[in-house]
């Protein structure tokens, strides 16, 4: 007879070789089915402890009839071990597989809808993810397909906005040039409307251009956001008169900002006459500056009667109209796609939303770092 340590030391061995044998097998059978891996996972314990029973049975030098029984034991149990493994090992191989064929769905423009029945955490979790792509996958095609959308639409714009102006010189010139002109002062002075015209919506296509380009420079400056907002709406006043319009200052924080200060009186000026042209005579526009934690907040008001819903994710789309028809602009719907641009590139955000009697544009800018703790300073208009 053994002691109980040589006994333990020979079980050790046999199943250690077992346990080897397995590592062996499962490095070698990396790159096939997760079945045939969860087979080898399973016989390898059920090897090791077949082989480290029987060299302990042989070890111990029992008779010819123990060592049978101990061997059909072991071996009873070694064959009946790894049916639970295998039918596991095909469960998952078909979950996997129904996952593999709803997936294909993705490059033929087509929703992912995950399969039925019942599967793993893990498996469970991956079509989690994957319906979690497939719904942002839709909403980016949608998105490519509106954006495509609005480039034909500003096409079709920009071409019949060019063409109208260029027919009106081109009469007015043939006028000039034959003489019958009769009154030359105004044709001259309707040439140079008509020039300027076609130079801003020029200079708003290059602007756009250089924009998605990320070429947009800028030139930083300290300044105050009551300065801007003043000075936008002296800007505006002579159009907001024309159309019957009045325009108030609600809330003007004098608040510090860093930003290209053409640029950005560019945006409220867009932002105003934008205002002022869908707002009816009798209307108010407000332009008001806030401060939202260490970001501020520049909103116009209209009196437009609000934005349809479906219109309202694609208002700074370039090129886009609505489906309402818009005052005529010479910018072809270029001045919110520049609005949006220009913003962006302070690294700030611009969107818009209905209120009570019209629509709200908010542009959303942030405090210089060294401000952001500072307290408001508030004047009221």
């Amino acid at each position: 007879m053994h002691d109980l340590p040589h006994i333990a030391f020979v079980a050790f061995l046999g199943a250690a070789a077992a346990g080897a044998l397995g590592a062996l097998v499962l490095w070698l059978l990396r790159r096939r089915s997760v079945a045939v891996g969860m087979n080898v996972v399973v016989a390898v314990p059920v090897a090791a402890m077949l082989a480290g029973t029987l060299v302990v049975a042989h070890a111990m030098l029992l008779s010819d009839y123990d060592l049978s029984v101990v061997t059909t034991v072991v071996v009873s149990a070694a064959v009946v071990s790894p049916a639970p493994a295998v039918l596991l090992g095909r469960w998952v191989v078909a979950r996997s597989r129904d996952l593999a064929r709803a997936a294909h769905s993705f490059g033929d423009e087509g929703g992912f809808s995950p399969p039925g029945g019942a599967s793993t955490a893990e498996l469970t979790s991956l079509a989690r993810e994957l319906s979690s792509v497939s719904a942002k996958l839709a909403a980016s095609r949608e998105r490519e397909r509106a954006l495509e959308a609005s480039r034909r639409d500003m096409v079709a714009w920009i071409s019949h906005d060019l063409r109208t102006p260029l027919a009106g010189l081109r009469a007015m010139s043939e006028a000039l040039e034959d003489g019958v002109a009769e009154e030359p002062e105004r044709y001259f002075r309707q040439i140079g409307t008509e020039v300027h015209r076609l130079d801003s919506m020029v200079g708003d296509l290059f602007t756009l251009s250089r924009i998605h380009a990320g070429a947009l420079a800028l030139d930083r400056a300290r300044m105050s956001v009551e300065d801007l907002a003043d000075e936008a709406l002296m800007g505006a006043e002579a159009l907001a008169k024309e159309h019957g319009v009045r325009l108030a200052g609600d809330v003007i924080e004098s608040l510090p900002v860093e930003v290209d200060g053409r640029k950005m009186s560019r945006v409220l000026a867009n932002l105003l006459v934008n205002a002022i042209q869908r707002t009816p005579a009798e209307g108010t526009v407000t332009l008001s500056a806030r401060r939202r934690a260490d970001r501020v907040v520049l909103s116009v008001a209209d009196g437009c009667g609000g934005i349809p819903p479906q219109d309202l994710p694609r208002v700074f789309d370039m090129g886009f109209r609505g489906t309402r028809a818009r005052t005529p602009s010479t910018s072809a719907g270029l001045g919110l796609a520049i609005v949006r641009g220009i913003v962006e590139a302070h690294s700030g955000s611009a969107d818009v939303r209905n209120v009570a009697g019209g629509c709200r544009f908010d542009v959303t800018l942030p405090l210089p770092p060294g401000d952001r703790h500072g307290s408001d300073h508030v004047r009221q208009p």
